[in-house]
């Protein structure tokens, strides 16, 4: 197997490293004697206030360099490889697995399943526990990683391998009960399947989720997405209205009782249940701090709540301005909701709002981050654009101005000779988006981790 070398891509001015004069090109060797398997590894073994740092210069010389700074206190060092180590892929083979749906020809990173635990600390995805070793856990423990978050899906064992099509998923779920044990702070995820694990399935895997509390802090429940390209694959069908309504009633029922018996709400419903069921978005206090809000959850109640509070913090004048927005069919709604509360206070400005229907994927996906830059072209070609286009950081890779489909966002102005701004997913973004006053910003953030140190 090959040697992974952790060579330094950049050193921030004035940082330790930089006094110490570490340079670009220079290889982290250990870290007060011990190897550095990958980012936890280094971040970890980092936060001590004594260190001494091996590092091999990029004419072969080695360095022991001790280091004495504040807990907690930076280095200052990036990279080539951000994570120091490779990602793990997925081995399961699951029935509702997004990555199977994609269509052929797109970029080779987009066909990638990961199931690397080490990513939900750092970038705060979903992992399903079949993939965490025994030393993973070892890790997790000792560092106490908090939180992980974990797609449970179900907690009948047998369904479980069933779902993910994997014989070990059922027993993986062992491994939540010494997290819990461990003080681990988890959060959770169930994928509902339509017949397969909602109704009696999902009630008893809520039941089943509760002996978790307080460990557990949350769990969300969201709808299967399901694109138009399934030949081949598990047939699943689509939530109706009256399905969502029935799942809505089971959530409620467990939030007011778990809210009297715990003081925490812990089973919360993706916003798609709402829009899909008709039913008015629950007020903020039962979304028990936003804790799961990039899988979807309460993100339309702040975006709204966010709106209404930056507005009444300005007062209205008589600017005049004409922008548009571009959003997918599920926000369309919501976002026009908060247009109407900018143009009552400015009533100069004028905002176009066009739902754009999702052809590249199918018309049931309804989420903005899902829409292409094809689509948005074909949707808006023609239309009143105004001075400028907004657009959710959703649609974006991560830190760039590229579509899912390649498509770049100067291609898009270019092809609607229209400006375009991206702009974060916060209500009070918006408003100053629409008025003018900030834009071109990249994402709320993603979830970070903690690193504790057990005496």
């Amino acid at each position: 197997m090959k040697e992974k070398k952790h060579i330094i891509s950049k050193v921030a001015p004035g940082s330790i490293a930089w006094e110490m004069e570490i340079e670009p090109g220079d290889e982290l060797l250990s870290v007060n004697g011990e190897e550095i398997k990958d980012i936890l590894d280094y971040r970890y073994l980092c936060n001590e206030e004594e260190l001494t740092v091996l590092i091999r210069k990029a004419n072969g010389e080695e360095w022991e360099i001790e280091i004495e700074k504040e807990f907690e206190e930076d280095l200052g060092l990036e990279f080539e490889n951000e994570f120091m180590d490779d990602y793990r892929s997925c081995r399961n083979k699951c029935i509702f697995c997004f990555i199977d749906q994609m269509p052929p020809g797109m970029r080779e990173t987009l066909y990638f399943k990961d199931d690397d635990s080490r990513l939900s600390f750092l970038q705060g995805n979903y992992v399903t526990l079949t993939n965490l070793s025994d030393g993973d856990m070892e890790r997790i423990i000792r560092y106490h990683l908090s939180p992980i978050n974990i797609s449970f899906q179900t907690m009948n064992p047998k369904l479980r391998c069933r779902m993910l099509n994997n014989r070990f998923a059922g027993s993986a779920l062992k491994k939540a009960d010494r997290l819990a044990e461990a003080g681990i702070e988890m959060n959770g995820q169930i994928v509902l399947c339509k017949g397969i694990n909602d109704g009696e399935e999902l009630e008893n895997s809520i039941r089943e989720l509760t002996k978790y509390i307080p460990q557990l802090a949350s769990v969300s429940v969201v709808p299967v997405g399901l694109t138009k390209y399934r030949d081949g694959l598990y047939p699943l069908t689509p939530f109706d209205r009256e399905d969502a309504c029935r799942v809505l009633d089971t959530i409620h029922c467990w939030q007011k009782k778990l809210y009297q018996e715990y003081g925490t709400h812990f089973i919360h419903a993706g916003d798609e249940w709402y829009l899909l069921a008709g039913r008015e978005l629950p007020p903020k206090e039962t979304y028990d701090g936003y804790l799961q809000l990039e899988n979807g959850v309460g993100m339309l109640r702040l975006f709204l709540d966010e709106t209404k509070e930056a507005v009444r913090e300005r007062t209205g004048d008589g600017r005049r301005l004409e922008v548009s927005v571009a959003t997918g069919i599920l926000a369309a709604p919501y976002i026009s909701h908060a247009a109407g509360l900018i143009q009552e206070k400015f009533p100069g400005v004028q905002v176009h709002v066009y739902p754009v229907e999702n052809r590249f994927f199918g018309e049931r996906i309804t989420v903005a981050g899902l829409l292409t830059g094809q689509d948005l072209m074909e949707a808006l070609k023609g239309q009143p654009l105004g001075e400028r286009l907004l657009l959710t950081c959703s649609m974006f890779r991560s830190g760039e101005k590229v579509f899912l489909d390649d498509v770049s966002l100067e291609e898009l102005e270019t092809a609607l000779q229209t400006p375009a701004c991206i702009v974060q997913s916060s209500g009070k973004d918006f408003v100053r988006a629409v008025l003018s006053e900030e834009q071109e910003a990249f994402g709320r953030g993603v979830q970070k981790y903690e690193v504790k140190k057990i005496e």
